[in-house]
């Protein structure tokens, strides 16, 4: 499966996420870019997701139904084409870091996927059935891994 290049001018892959783009912060989605999304790609999922949070993975951001040509976007934006589904916040759009303090860094998985036909799920579409269909159909996947301590 080819990969997909996904980086952010605010932080590098296992770098610190800058506080601006935490709840601490102005809670704001990062800037991130992607290339290499291959030919016949007709949609892309992008997943923000917290695997060390104390209750189990916590979702921080679910947008499906990105344009594939979009390349990227901006901080606080939500991708070109993008519908935000509910985080783990139980609120739309991009909920930022906020581990328990004390905690070691936790670790912030960004992965985006490249899918041949548009996803079809239900309005209140959870992360785990996003999982499930990436994981039947996906073309290509990039990941970025950010970090953060309080």
């Amino acid at each position: 499966m080819a990969g997909i290049e996904l980086n952010s001018a605010a932080f590098d892959d296992h770098d610190p996420i800058p506080r601006r783009y935490t709840k601490d912060g102005d809670d704001l989605s990062p800037p991130l870019t992607w290339s290499g999304v291959p030919a016949g790609t007709a949609e892309l999922a992008l997943l923000c997701e917290d695997p060390d949070a104390p209750s189990g993975t916590f979702v921080h951001w679910l947008v499906t139904g990105i344009a594939p040509s979009s390349g990227g976007v901006g901080a606080g934006q939500i991708p070109a084409g993008g519908l935000s589904r509910t985080n783990g916040y139980h609120q739309e759009g991009w909920g930022g870091p906020h581990p328990p303090e004390g905690d070691r860094a936790h670790r912030y998985f960004f992965r985006l996927y490249a899918l041949p036909e548009p996803l079809v799920l239900p309005d209140e579409a959870s992360a785990h059935e996003v999982h499930q269909a990436v994981d039947r159909s996906q073309l290509a996947s990039g990941t970025l891994v950010g970090l953060y301590q309080r």
